[in-house]
C-alpha cells in the first residue's frame, strides 16, 4: 500500500523559491515546511537581532532571545494574519521575549535619519582627510571598526525606550509609521524619542571626541622613556666635544 504523504512532506518536496513572498513562506511554514521557515529567519535575522540587542544590550542574551522568539513564532504561525506584515509580527514577538528576559535578569541582579548623520563639525576634517583613501586599506578598516565600537557603546548607554526607537528607525531604517506600529506607540512619540536619541548620541560622541583630542599624538610613557634612554646611551658612547667655558 502506498504511504500517504503529509502536507509538510508535500510542501518540503518542492523547495521554496528565494523570490517567494513572506506571506507565501509563512503559509508553507505554518504547514510544517522547515525550509520555508529557514528563509523567513534569514530574511529577518538582522532586524530581529538588532531589536533584541537594543533592549538587552548583550549579544549573547540577544541571540538567546532571538532563538526563543523564533521558536514561539514557529509554534504560532497559524495565528498570523495575512493582512499584517510578517516582519511587524516577528518584531513584536522578539520584543516581548527580550522584555521578559530583561525582567528575569533584573530580578536576579542588583542594581534603542541615518546613523551616519551623527557626524558633526568635530569629525568633518577627518572625513575630508579620508576622502581620497581607498576603503579597503587595513588602516581605514581599523578606523571604521573603532568608530563603530564607539557608536555602539554610546547607543548602549541610551535609555531603553530611546535606544529601541533609534535602532529600528536609524539603524534598520524603518519608517516612523512602521516603528509606531511595532512598538505600539503614537507616531509623534516615535519622532520625539528618535530626535532625542540623536541629540543624546551627538552630545556623548562630542564629549568622547573632545577627550580623545586632548590625548591625540601623545608622547609619553614607554615611547618617551625609550627616546630619552636612546639619546643618553648615544651621549655616553661619544666623547665629550663640548667647549669649556672660559674662566674669569
Amino acid at each position: 500500500m502506498q504511504a500517504t504523504r503529509s502536507a509538510a512532506q508535500l510542501s518540503e518536496a518542492i523547495a521554496p523559491s528565494s523570490a517567494a513572498t513572506n506571506g507565501e513562506l509563512a503559509e508553507r511554514a505554518a504547514n510544517g515546511d522547515h525550509a520555508a521557515f529557514e528563509l523567513i529567519m534569514r530574511r529577518h535575522n538582522r532586524l530581529l537581532f538588532r531589536t533584541a540587542r537594543s533592549i538587552l544590550k548583550v549579544d549573547a542574551d540577544a541571540q538567546d532571545a532571538l532563538q526563543e522568539a523564533y521558536l514561539r513564532a514557529w509554534r504560532g504561525l497559524r495565528t498570523w494574519r495575512a493582512d499584517a506584515q510578517l516582519s511587524t509580527w516577528l518584531v513584536r514577538i522578539v520584543i516581548n521575549e527580550a522584555l521578559s528576559r530583561l525582567r528575569r535578569l533584573s530580578a536576579t541582579v542588583v542594581h534603542l535619519g541615518s546613523a551616519a548623520d551623527l557626524a558633526d563639525s568635530h569629525t568633518e576634517h577627518t572625513e575630508h582627510a579620508m576622502a581620497d583613501e581607498p576603503d579597503h586599506r587595513p588602516e581605514s578598516m581599523a578606523m571604521r571598526a573603532d568608530v563603530r565600537r564607539l557608536l555602539e557603546a554610546r547607543i548602549d548607554r541610551l535609555p531603553e525606550s530611546f535606544r529601541t526607537v533609534f535602532m529600528l528607525r536609524a539603524v534598520e531604517e524603518l519608517s516612523v509609521e512602521e516603528v509606531a506600529q511595532v512598538l505600539q506607540l503614537p507616531a509623534a512619540t516615535v519622532r520625539t524619542r528618535y530626535f532625542r536619541a540623536r541629540s543624546m548620541l551627538r552630545e556623548g560622541l562630542s564629549r568622547d571626541i573632545d577627550l580623545a583630542t586632548a590625548d591625540a599624538f601623545s608622547f609619553a610613557g614607554a615611547r618617551c622613556d625609550r627616546v630619552v634612554a636612546d639619546v643618553l646611551a648615544q651621549l655616553a658612547a661619544q666623547p665629550d666635544t663640548r667647549s669649556t667655558p672660559p674662566v674669569d
